[in-house]
């Protein structure tokens, strides 16, 4: 095990991909838990075909990837967000929409320039050689932004999550911090595409919120549960996508999957009876 962290360190494209992915962990799980409570998990779904679209016509132009995409999923999460709110259109029909449409797109404007199904397969399910240093620096400081900005508008987040109603009630601006939520949302999924890919990058999303929720209960141990779950399969599963030379998407979501299983297994073994404790 040492002497595989050792030579995983020894790569500088390593620990670009550690550095950034471990932000990026870090920002989803915290989301997560918010978008699962309150049923927008399928918005990273969404907004990461976007982004797909996006990274495509940067590619295309021969433009900064992040700085294509970055403002396109801003703009599509607000509209997503805008029809959810107004439209006669449910909110999950809306994300399906542009979800597949954005996915079209992308795969029609990389069509027009031949030669490019090595970096297609790299969109859809990531690569650690994608990142670059400007990657690092552009995800730490975006990181940062998101998880000050969470951390100063926790109570307000917190609020709008689990009762949205009654939040508009006492004066908070739920439409704003909705639209807050969004605004994260995209900028992480933005961020964690180049790595996971557009087809991976929402597990990053649900997986530590639903693995968090088997044992704990309350709001806030429910996100910090999620946080170190997250940051854990993530380093494990860099870990495993080194020795065994598998896909490192999938081997992330693949740790998720069986830390899932784990602490649902727990939960069962405490609800039967098993004399199995947890604290909340």
């Amino acid at each position: 095990m040492l002497t595989t962290i050792a030579q995983i360190l020894g790569h500088t494209f390593m620990i670009h991909a550690i550095v950034v992915g471990a932000l990026i962990s870090l920002c989803t799980s915290l989301l997560g838990v918010s978008l699962v409570l309150k049923r927008y998990s399928m918005i990273g779904d969404g907004l990461s075909h976007v982004g797909f679209g996006a990274l495509a016509l940067a590619t295309v132009l021969n433009a900064a990837p992040l700085a294509v995409a970055t403002p396109i999923v801003v703009l599509a999460a607000f509209f997503i967000l805008r029809i959810s709110e107004n439209s006669k259109i449910r909110g999950d029909a809306a994300i399906a929409m542009i979800s597949t449409g954005s996915l079209a797109v992308g795969v029609l404007i990389m069509s027009l320039r031949p030669g490019l199904n090595t970096d297609v397969y790299s969109f859809l399910f990531g690569s650690m050689l994608a990142i670059s240093r400007s990657d690092v620096g552009l995800s730490a400081g975006l990181a940062v932004i998101v998880l000050v900005m969470f951390v100063l508008f926790y109570s307000k987040i917190f609020a709008v999550t689990f009762d949205e109603t009654f939040a508009r009630a006492t004066g908070v601006r739920a439409r704003l911090y909705n639209m807050l939520l969004a605004f994260l949302t995209a900028i992480t999924i933005v961020l964690g595409m180049r790595m996971m890919g557009a087809l991976l990058i929402s597990s990053l999303i649900i997986f530590p919120a639903l693995t968090s929720m088997r044992l704990c209960k309350r709001f806030k141990s429910v996100t910090i549960c999620s946080a170190c779950v997250s940051l854990t399969c993530f380093l494990a599963g860099i870990i495993a996508s080194y020795e065994f030379e598998t896909p490192t998407g999938a081997t992330i979501v693949a740790v998720n999957i069986i830390a899932f299983m784990l602490f649902a297994a727990i939960a069962f073994a405490r609800e039967s009876g098993f004399g199995v404790k947890t604290s909340n």
